[in-house]
């Protein structure tokens, strides 16, 4: 009997503690194993993790290794060899909730007209957080959802689940599968070794509004997502915003033929905003500066793509 879930991990040089708990968290779901597969992705890691992390527990596993670095690689290789209806993703720093599975399964049949959902991301941290830390934990994939919510057109985030544990239709992650696997550009919207493009994601959730379903998030869907301190120091969340913004502005332009402007300004205008610049946080300032850099790295990325395209 084919599964009815596929649970894809994608990994790379995973911390064990963590790797450890998704993977206790998944040992402890609700839905019978015979329901569904687990698959995780080895993606160039230092260490072939087969050899260091025991999946017996279950009786469908496979580890699977793909040495083209990148979540997206990574992600393409778990879709073309997941055996599903539905796919999850969960990522190497995601602790379900024990009913995570059996619940997602629910969702769909309740809710046929979706293509991708998500729901409910807690943060759990390694410390405490400070307070200038939390107003920046949506960077980070942490969202609260009341109440169920759902859309077939939306960029702005309102109904699209974010790629912690993201819950895909299997002909939607193959249409994503085909139109991604030979775009320079779209394979570069995510995580590649230690750079912080994050908007590979939003196209894969995306792509459910190019088949005709909708997306969709439900407060009964939850997880809790590993963070270790330094994700939450100013120099990395402010890489993130440079990074991931710029894969964003990227996104907007793949889909939807955005072409990020940089206004440019008088004396007189910058002038003025810069003394009103002054009257935010020095966090709040350099989260300005960031937002204009991804913009610049997103230009140059997309001319790049231009003149390949006209040679």
């Amino acid at each position: 009997m084919e599964p009815i879930v596929s649970v894809i991990i994608c990994t790379h040089n995973p911390r064990r503690d963590y790797i450890t708990k998704v993977l206790g968290a998944l040992k402890s779901q609700t839905l019978s194993m015979e329901l569904w597969e687990l698959l995780l992705v080895d993606n160039a890691s230092n260490e072939i993790l087969s050899s260091e992390l025991d999946l017996s527990w279950h009786p469908r596993n496979r580890h699977l290794r793909e040495e083209n670095l990148g979540l997206t690689p990574a992600r393409l290789r778990g879709i073309k060899e997941a055996q599903g209806n539905l796919l999850i993703f969960v990522d190497d720093d995601n602790v379900l909730e024990p009913d995570y599975l059996e619940e997602a399964i629910h969702i769909l049949k309740e809710y046929p007209f979706l293509g991708a959902f998500g729901g409910h991301i807690s943060a759990e941290t390694d410390s405490p957080l400070e307070a200038w830390q939390e107003p920046f934990l949506s960077f980070l994939a942490v969202r609260e959802v009341r109440q169920p919510v759902w859309g077939n057109r939306s960029f702005s985030g309102q109904n699209v689940p974010y790629g912690a544990g993201i819950c895909i239709k299997r002909e939607v992650a193959y249409r994503y599968y085909e139109v991604t696997q030979e775009d320079p550009l779209r394979l570069r919207l995510d995580r590649r070794g230690n750079l912080l493009s994050s908007a590979g994601d939003l196209d894969l959730a995306l792509t459910a509004h190019d088949c005709g379903y909708a997306t969709g998030l439900f407060p009964n869907l939850r997880l809790n997502h590993l963070i270790p301190t330094t994700r939450l120091q100013e120099e990395y969340l402010l890489r993130l915003k440079r990074e991931g913004g710029m894969s964003s502005y990227i996104l907007e332009y793949l889909r939807y033929g955005n072409i990020p402007s940089i206004q440019k300004k008088s004396f007189l205008r910058h002038l003025i905003d810069k003394i009103r610049l002054m009257k935010h946080e020095p966090i709040y300032r350099k989260m300005i500066q960031a937002e204009i850099m991804a913009k610049q790295q997103a230009l140059e990325e997309i001319f790049k793509f231009q003149k390949t395209i006209e040679e």
